[in-house]
């Protein structure tokens, strides 16, 4: 029993440490591992062009199943044509980490088509919402140095972050590009709690995707794409993907 406490707490720790907690320089956005389903989520400027279709979808990913504290991300958009120049959309994500650390990020979405060529479409995107922030210590448990207190983890938090994004993506019908920063403010989550360094800032993410459709005979396709992601203060994190 003590050693699976252990294994418990060493796993929240790391969610802490690489997710939210203690003094860092960056904070990772939830990790979006099927972002060729998602592109709205992290790109408002994401777009079909496809008249009187209603576009939606939804994903949840858990990582480290089976483990006590593991963190799990669930996305959901929908976005619609109001006509050949303009796509609205509405966005929520749920990042949580152990049923402790919780936020939530619900965004309005703007997209505004530009003809560049006879096949080729520039779409230009806004987003503004809101990142609720909530982190619940109730019987949490440390047994670092045989303490089961700690003064970083004494007080919850709850809090509310207003905040912008943009994007830019360009696309044809076998390919298409996007740059966007969904998240433009920096916030800080946790501040100094009686002399301890407990201090979680939003950085502003980067993401940089691009894909392409090969045919391989008549019936069957290849669509190979990326996903680069930039942050301060975190090395640059790139995932690729095939899609047959």
């Amino acid at each position: 029993m003590t050693h699976m406490k252990n294994n418990y707490t060493i796993c929240l720790f790391l969610a802490f440490t690489f997710g939210m907690l203690w003094k860092v320089t960056a904070q990772q956005d939830p990790q979006f591992t099927q972002y060729m389903y998602n592109q709205k989520i992290i790109n408002p400027a994401y777009a079909t062009g496809d008249q009187e279709e209603v576009n939606l979808g939804a994903l949840y990913r858990s990582q480290w199943v089976g483990i006590d504290g593991a963190p799990s991300t669930g996305s959901f958009f929908v976005h619609y044509p109001v006509n050949d120049r303009i796509e609205l959309g509405l966005s929520f994500t749920n990042d949580d980490i152990g049923n402790v650390v919780t936020e939530n990020n619900i965004y309005a979405d703007f997209a505004y088509i530009l003809p560049v060529s006879e096949q080729g479409k520039l779409s230009l995107g806004l987003k503004a919402g809101v990142t609720l922030f909530d982190a619940n210590f109730n019987g949490f448990e440390l047994q670092s140095g045989g303490s089961s207190t700690d003064d970083a983890f004494r007080d919850n938090v709850n809090q509310t972050f207003p905040n912008v994004g943009a994007g830019a993506f360009y696309y044809t019908d076998r390919f298409y590009a996007g740059l966007s920063a969904p998240n433009l403010l920096t916030t800080t989550h946790l501040e100094n709690n009686s002399g301890v360094q407990s201090t979680g800032v939003e950085e502003i993410h980067m993401f940089l995707t691009s894909g392409y459709v090969f045919d391989l005979n008549e019936q069957i396709k290849l669509k190979p794409a990326f996903l680069l992601r930039g942050v301060r203060g975190a090395p640059l994190a790139l995932d690729v993907t095939a899609n047959v």
